[in-house]
């Protein structure tokens, strides 16, 4: 996840916004032509992402699927000093073509 965003036009970043701002700027990204779309989150976000991932495929874009779930731990920098590790998750939508 240390990609910048502008070098990835298929990936939305999960955050603390609502679900369903997420869950639009995936059908955008869908509706645009690409086929697969990864959204990124971490720590407290993962749930989100989660959530975000089920809305657009039950209810929105029905022919989608999960196409791979990839999980990690990352090392970011404290404000007090130190670091701390925080759980990533990225999760790959694929639209059936």
């Amino acid at each position: 996840m240390s990609k910048s965003k502008a070098s990835e036009p298929n990936v939305v970043f999960i955050g603390s916004k609502t679900v369903m701002s997420y869950v639009l700027a995936c059908i955008t990204q869908l509706n645009e032509g690409n086929q697969d779309l990864i959204l990124k989150a971490r720590g407290r976000a993962i749930s989100r992402a989660v959530d975000t991932a089920e809305i657009i495929r039950h209810r929105f874009v029905t022919d989608a699927q999960i196409k791979k779930i990839e999980i990690s731990t990352e090392k970011i920098e404290r404000r007090e000093g130190g670091t701390a590790n925080v759980s990533a998750i990225e999760i790959t939508i694929s639209k059936k073509k």
